[in-house]
């Protein structure tokens, strides 16, 4: 085709500049005038891919496809790579001439004057929990995306000044390829998370290694894609991420994090539908752990706890129904097998304690549906303790309390597990109407040796005796321990001292240390 043709094309297209991509996305042509006043856009633009001409090259690669033979595509803004630093806002339009096809014609018209992308500013790169946040708003719609991660070798290197140049034009970079209403975070020094569209094919890693060269730095930089699978169950699907880089940046997954993280994405569905599919099913069993009043030795309550496979522990399914949402329908299903093993013959005496995850408190339903679980049964209610789990944090304490006061009106008691095991212990323990608290494990084992943890248990046990709580001391495994928590005034213990969790509630406990009243069981408070 003739130079004049293209200029036609060039006048009819009202532009600044204008390219011509064949059909691998390469520009084979090029005439006007480049990102900066004076540059030649046919010398520094020909023969490079056309993606890498902007920080926006994925989407407009995608709307240069978009053209039909005899027709221009609506304007789309962009921002393009300028020289050292430098970048242009400007729009683009394509059409496709018929004696070009199968190469697509691009117009290229500026908006305002070269600047340094320094000058421009960029929000600031999320970390692994915000970007999860900022993609849920993405997963609600149904479009087709994919996670990149690009690891930037060398950036750990760099001098602060220069280190601080090119996070900035990864920044611009990532934030130009993100799918609308995500942005790009960096979950380590050198590895950075973007969700893309999943027909974007630009190669940011080299925009990357480009934009370092306009730097004067020699960076080398690699990108992988893993497709987000679709489906219906998107919050699923979110979660499920979430739990998935977490794995694959804990658990061997940075040489390989594409494989890395596909592989655990979709062992962490399929292990979701299989948790489902236990908790419906209710495949699964309940062993009941003895607590006892540590003034007589005897039996006073048990604690509820869920079993699955052999050898299995509970803390990890636990934990994916958590971030799965899932724990909800689970935390139910084990209250019910409880209450139906309070009312089967010779239960009568039975009190027992059932973990609720706080992410089941965050909202009615799990208080509902335990009340309507042992609606007109006041006497089971009057056996029934809950114990708040720390494993999940109450999103809203003010409205958990809410929820937790309703079970204490209907006369289910209420405990804190854990207590100080975390951060939030003091925080649950002012703003939640409680009957009790549980002194966590780690702390107890040690009172024996450590005076400061001893120290620490004496004064949580003054403090709940001020506010009229009653106290439990779980992982208590010697007599010492037992009788220096007696001595510091708390009420009940738990642990293999008295006796691990069995499928059957024990009131009779064989150990010879369970001494003087064995076999009673206590009246609750």
């Amino acid at each position: 085709m003739s130079l004049t043709t293209r200029l036609l094309g060039l006048a009819f297209a009202s532009a600044d500049a204008l390219v011509e991509i064949d059909a691998k996305g390469v520009v084979s042509f090029a005439i006007g005038v480049g990102a900066d006043a004076g540059q030649d856009a046919g010398k520094v633009w020909t023969g490079k891919p056309f993606a890498n001409l902007f920080y926006e090259g994925g989407a407009a690669l995608a709307a240069v496809r978009s053209a039909a033979s005899g027709e221009r595509t609506a304007s789309l803004p962009v921002l393009i790579n300028g020289q050292t630093g430098r970048a242009r806002q400007a729009a683009i339009r394509a059409f496709v001439l018929p004696q070009l096809a199968p190469s697509v014609s691009c117009a290229i018209t500026y908006d305002g004057a070269a600047f340094d992308l320094a000058d421009m500013e960029i929000a600031p790169l999320l970390d692994a929990d915000a970007f999860m946040i900022d993609a849920a708003r993405v997963m609600e719609s149904d479009s087709a995306v994919s996670l990149a991660f690009l690891d930037v070798k060398g950036l750990g290197d760099l001098s602060g000044d220069e280190s601080e140049r090119m996070n900035r034009r990864i920044g611009v970079t990532l934030q130009s390829t993100s799918v609308e209403g995500s942005s790009p975070a960096q979950l380590t020094q050198e590895r950075f998370a973007v969700l893309r569209a999943a027909e974007d094919r630009r190669d940011i890693a080299a925009e990357i290694v480009e934009a370092a060269r306009a730097e004067g730095l020699s960076l080398a930089a690699e990108s992988f894609e893993a497709p987000v699978p679709a489906g219906s169950d998107r919050l699923c699907i979110l979660r499920a991420m979430r739990f998935a880089i977490e794995g694959c940046l804990k658990d061997g997954g940075l040489e390989n994090p594409q494989l890395a993280f596909s592989d655990s994405l979709d062992r962490t569905l399929r292990e979701a539908e299989t948790f489902r599919n236990v908790v419906k099913s209710r495949e699964f069993q309940v062993h009941y752990q003895p607590i006892v009043q540590l003034s007589s030795r005897a039996v006073h309550h048990f604690e509820a706890l869920a079993r699955f496979k052999v050898g299995d522990t509970p803390a990890g399914p636990i934990r994916m129904a958590e971030e799965l949402a899932l724990i909800e329908s689970f935390d139910l299903a084990v209250a019910e097998k409880v209450l139906r093993r309070m009312r089967q013959p010779g239960g009568g005496l039975l009190k027992i304690a059932i973990n609720v995850s706080g992410s089941s408190l965050g909202d009615d339903a799990y208080v509902e549906n335990l009340l309507r679980m042992t609606a007109g049964k006041a006497e089971d209610r009057k056996r029934l303790i809950v114990e708040v789990t720390e494993t999940s944090a109450l999103a809203d304490i003010e409205a958990s309390d809410r929820r937790l006061a309703a079970l204490r009106k209907a006369g289910i008691k209420v405990c804190i597990d854990d207590f100080g095991a975390g951060a939030a212990a003091f925080d649950y323990l002012r703003k939640l109407s409680v009957d009790a608290v549980k002194i966590d494990g780690g702390i107890i084992k040690d009172i024996g040796d450590d005076e400061r943890s001893a120290t620490l248990v004496r004064s949580i046990v003054d403090l709940c005796q001020s506010m009229k709580l009653e106290t439990i001391a779980e992982m208590i495994e010697t007599d010492p321990v037992a009788d220096a928590l007696k001595g510091f005034g708390v009420d009940y213990g738990q642990g293999w001292l008295f006796g691990k969790a069995e499928a059957e509630p024990r009131t009779q406990l064989t150990s010879p240390s369970v001494a003087r009243r064995r076999g009673a069981v206590e009246a609750w408070g």
